[in-house]
């Protein structure tokens, strides 16, 4: 039986919370299960985590294996800096782990982007053309000088 560690979700809709759980890697995410380990609240803000440490090391002790997600939980948190260092053997009992995890920035939508870009195109636009504009002036005035001060041929 392979276990893992993962979250499960709860809560109303649009309002999730989630349940940290020791869970047979067969199982729903979220069915049956067989410890809750923790909860994740990531509405409130800043989102809010509580571990229960003993029991989650002796999960990571007997390989459970944690999701991608709870690996990134558990990396901002401070867990895996006391894990390596309890199994080293050194003396964790100063670590404290985080409560709160920061909120990250949100990326930009592309529409935002797009529009900002149409934006700039007109005005490069307009250079562009005035630049090209005094190019064909300046041809212009050439062929009418090249043109007067061509000497006929006889």
């Amino acid at each position: 039986m392979a276990v893992k560690i993962r979250l499960r979700r709860m809560g109303k809709k649009k309002k999730a919370f989630f349940r940290l759980v020791a869970a047979d890697s067969r199982m729903p995410r979220d069915g049956r299960f067989i410890e809750i380990l923790g909860y994740y609240h990531p509405s409130n803000n800043p989102a809010t985590i509580k571990v229960k440490e003993e029991r989650l090391f002796f999960w990571l002790e007997n390989g459970a294996i944690p999701t991608e997600t709870v690996n990134a939980l558990f990396k901002q948190i401070g867990l895996y800096k006391k894990w390596e260092k309890k199994k080293k053997g050194e003396d964790v009992s100063k670590i404290e782990l985080l409560t709160q995890i920061k909120e990250r920035k949100k990326k930009k939508k592309k529409k935002k982007a797009a529009k900002l870009e149409e934006e700039k195109k007109p005005e490069e636009k307009e250079v562009k053309n005035s630049k090209s504009e005094k190019k064909e002036e300046d041809k212009s005035s050439q062929e009418t000088k090249d043109a007067g001060s061509e000497k006929p041929n006889s």
